[in-house]
């Protein structure tokens, strides 16, 4: 990887950044911030939307399940979808997930972020959409295998796009499915398929946006001066990352073989297995208690828009504290914790259960004993 060497006895070019620096060129705080924040505009709405859509992509299917199951209306019945074959087509996007993370990036590294992220969210749009028209189990599968080999890019990509410019989406989805939800029979459509049409579309045009508008990287944004990005490249020193860096297996190497890394891969796992959980599967849990198909979709929104005030409150602590660890640690013990008391009381029910059970046929069979 390049690096960016500040020789402390080069006179600083006053010209450019002198009043955002110290007398050894490094920049201060407040100027940095200031660089960040034009930064922060410029492409936080891009990456905010972009994750938003995939999200909502991915984990529509789980909306689809139930969405009007109470009137047969819902995807199961219309293509004759088994509930294992559910499970296979959920077990499709994440094989095709896990095969084209890696080559993703690869190819962002060679046709730049916004042609690739454009390519990407056209791609995952378009196969959403699809999915609306499916006419029986297979093409559901085959779109799910697609959908997941177009979404394997986007996240990792967006971190490694984000990478070059700084140091080291739930509720809507269920908002949206009770919404589309009243849609049932429009257009002879019945509502899940609308679902999928509606939250694919707007991905086509997030893609032409990302690939006028998304800037390609900070040393050759127009939009920052040769100052600001002076003052960028010197806070990150010698770990600096460059579009133009090639790739080596030097570096693939001490990426696989850095146990620090390993550690953040196995985290990011049981985060992901428990969110996965949560958007697929939610659903049809909260309607396996009793609730409708379109009052399923709404009583899934309280979990995420909890979870999205607390992450605001998280980050602007973690942020200001400089604490990280100790903060993933907390909210994962929380994490673990409410993912296991439903299933202990549902152990529990089950132990009553079958307690009632054993005391109800000992007795009846006292009973039956004692009779003449």
């Amino acid at each position: 990887m390049s690096s960016i060497n500040l020789d402390i006895e080069k006179p600083v070019d006053t010209s450019t950044h002198v009043e955002d620096s110290d007398s050894r060129g490094v920049p201060d705080l407040a100027a940095l911030s200031r660089v960040y924040r034009k930064i922060d505009r410029r492409i936080l709405p891009f990456v905010a939307m972009i994750y938003l859509l995939c999200y909502l992509d991915r984990s529509n299917i789980g909306n689809a399940k139930v969405l009007n199951a109470n009137t047969s209306d819902d995807l199961m019945h219309n293509i004759g979808m088994s509930d294992h074959q559910y499970r296979v087509a959920l077990m499709l996007f994440l094989v095709a997930y896990s095969l084209f993370e890696a080559p993703s990036n690869l190819a962002m590294k060679l046709f730049s972020p916004p042609v690739w992220l454009a390519f990407l969210v056209l791609g995952f749009g378009a196969i959403c959409a699809g999915i609306g028209g499916s006419k029986n189990v297979e093409t559901l599968m085959a779109l799910r295998f697609l959908l997941g080999m177009f979404e394997a890019g986007v996240f990792p990509g967006m971190i490694f796009y984000l990478s070059f410019c700084a140091t080291l989406a739930g509720a809507f989805g269920g908002a949206i499915a009770y919404g589309v939800g009243h849609m049932n029979q429009a257009g002879n459509l019945s509502a899940w398929r609308w679902l999928f049409i509606l939250e694919g579309l707007p991905c086509l045009i997030l893609s032409v946006a990302i690939f006028f508008f998304l800037p390609k990287y900070p040393e050759t944004s127009k939009w920052l001066t040769e100052g600001e990005k002076s003052i960028l490249q010197a806070s990150f020193g010698a770990n600096i990352s460059r579009g133009d860096d090639k790739l080596n297996w030097a570096d693939a190497k001490g990426t696989l073989l850095d146990l620090r890394l390993w550690v953040h891969y196995f985290v990011y796992l049981c985060c992901g297995i428990g969110v996965s959980s949560l958007s697929l599967f939610a659903p049809t849990i909260v309607s396996g208690i009793g609730y409708t198909g379109l009052e399923a979709q709404l009583f899934t929104m309280p979990p995420y828009a909890c979870a999205y005030v607390i992450t605001l409150l998280a980050a602007y602590f973690s942020d200001r504290h400089m604490c990280r660890g100790p903060i993933i640690a907390v909210f994962s013990l929380i994490g673990l914790i409410t993912f296991l008391i439903p299933g202990m009381t549902l152990i529990l029910v089950l132990r009553k259960l079958m307690f009632t059970t054993k005391f109800l046929t000992k007795n009846q069979q006292r009973a039956l004993q004692l009779r003449p």
